[in-house]
């Protein structure tokens, strides 16, 4: 039987697809069918991707890694809350490209922070990919390196055009967001207060499409 590890950031990009399995902390254990799966999240960024790979791998042995969860839109062309399958991604840092195990996809690029709206014309132009991330690429070069497939699965949190605050000054080392200074950032800038709210209804329809993208797309896998 086949074992799946699912890495996400964030416990909200999962809470759809784990509201019936087990948790311990921020870990899930369940099954998409006969399928036995693992799911974790540790943060945001590389280095939390990292961290619970190396958990994960440690601990369940999975035969296929998976990246899940939020992703941001760098044009118009695709819009929140859509739910994506990968086929390739690219590492903005080292310029490295990782094919997932998906024969059909979109493009996506992982950067080394939060993409600001300002940037995401020119990065969709510099490498010709409709979507932004902090953490596949780590995570494909995990399963590169103990030769697993590996797959990317992405749910779209922001579109193109939402005027949101810069998330980057925010965040902790540990990957996660800080959320008192954040908030009381927030209530001091009236201006991007629509458009929190609705990233915070795009999040939750995107995990819901997500949840159903992956049930579908590795049923058919496996």
């Amino acid at each position: 039987m086949k074992r799946i590890g699912i890495i996400a950031a964030l416990p909200g990009e999962l809470k759809p697809l784990v509201k019936s399995w087990q948790r311990n902390g921020n870990t899930w254990k369940g099954r998409m069918g006969e399928t036995e799966c693992v799911a974790t999240a540790s943060g945001m960024g590389a280095e939390a991707a990292t961290r619970a790979c190396e958990l994960v791998l440690a601990e369940s042995k999975p035969d296929i890694l998976v990246s899940y969860g939020w992703c941001g839109a760098l044009s118009c062309g695709l819009k929140p809350p859509a739910a994506c399958v990968i086929a390739e991604v690219i590492d903005s840092t080292t310029g490295e490209r990782y094919t997932t195990a998906s024969k059909e996809g979109q493009r996506l690029v992982t950067l080394d922070h939060v993409a600001r709206p300002d940037e995401k014309r020119s990065l969709a132009e510099k490498y010709q990919a409709p979507l932004v991330d902090m953490e596949a690429a780590a995570i494909a070069r995990i399963a590169a390196a103990h030769n697993l497939p590996f797959y990317c699965l992405k749910g779209v949190s922001d579109g193109y055009n939402d005027n949101l605050p810069d998330f980057n000054r925010f965040l902790g080392n540990d990957g996660q967001l800080q959320m008192p200074a954040f908030v009381a950032y927030a209530l001091l800038h009236p201006k991007y207060w629509a458009a929190l709210k609705q990233l915070g209804t795009q999040s939750q329809a995107a995990a819901a499409n997500l949840a159903r993208l992956v049930t579908e797309s590795l049923g058919k896998t496996l």
